[in-house]
C-alpha cells in the first residue's frame, strides 16, 4: 500500500480501472457492481411455528459475479486505452483482463480477471463533447478479489 496514510473520503480520481494493461482514456468515472444470484428456499415451518412463519422464504447463494461500466471523453491525443483501442478490442470479440486499483498502491488491484466487453457506446451530440461508454461481464473467476487492497484505515482501539 502507499506509504503515507489517507483520511477523509475517498476521490474517485485515485479509482483506476484498466483493461488490457491500459488504465481507461480520458474517463469520467466508473462502476463495478458485484453479484450475488441467489435461490429461494421455502419450507414447510415446524409443527409448533404458526402459519405466517411459512412465509418467510430463505436465500442461498449460487453464483457470484461481477460487471464493471465505465464512461470517458472521446479525446484526440489518447495514450491510454479511448475509444478506438476499446473498439478494437470489442471487434476482437475475446476476453480482456481488467484490474481495479487505488492510484498510488504500486500496482496492487482490489480485482483483477478477465471479462468480455458486453457494449461498448458512442455518443456524439452537436457543439459538445464526444464520449464512449463500455459495459463489461466477467468471464469466469478472477484471478484476484482481495478487501486488502482496499485502503479503510482501522479505527483506533479496534
Amino acid at each position: 500500500m502507499a506509504s503515507t496514510t489517507k483520511t477523509g473520503y475517498t476521490n474517485g480520481s485515485d479509482l483506476l480501472l484498466y483493461i488490457d494493461g491500459k488504465a481507461v482514456g480520458s474517463c469520467t468515472s466508473h462502476t463495478t457492481t458485484f453479484n450475488s444470484e441467489t435461490k429461494d428456499r421455502a419450507v414447510k415451518p415446524v409443527a409448533s411455528k404458526p402459519i405466517s412463519s411459512g412465509m418467510w422464504k430463505r436465500k442461498g447463494i449460487v453464483g457470484l459475479s461481477y460487471s464493471i461500466s465505465a464512461e470517458g471523453l472521446r479525446f484526440y491525443d489518447e495514450t491510454e486505452c479511448g475509444f478506438k483501442e476499446l473498439f478494437k478490442l470489442w471487434k476482437a470479440g475475446k476476453p480482456v483482463t481488467v484490474k481495479a486499483m487505488e492510484r498510488g498502491t504500486d500496482d496492487k488491484p482490489y480485482l483483477a480477471g478477465s471479462c468480455v466487453i458486453t457494449s461498448l457506446e458512442e455518443s456524439a451530440p452537436a457543439q459538445d463533447d464526444a464520449s464512449y461508454s463500455v459495459s463489461l461481464e466477467n468471464d469466469g473467476e478472477p484471478d484476484t478479489l482481495d478487501e486488502a487492497a482496499i485502503t479503510e484505515n482501522t479505527p483506533a482501539g479496534a
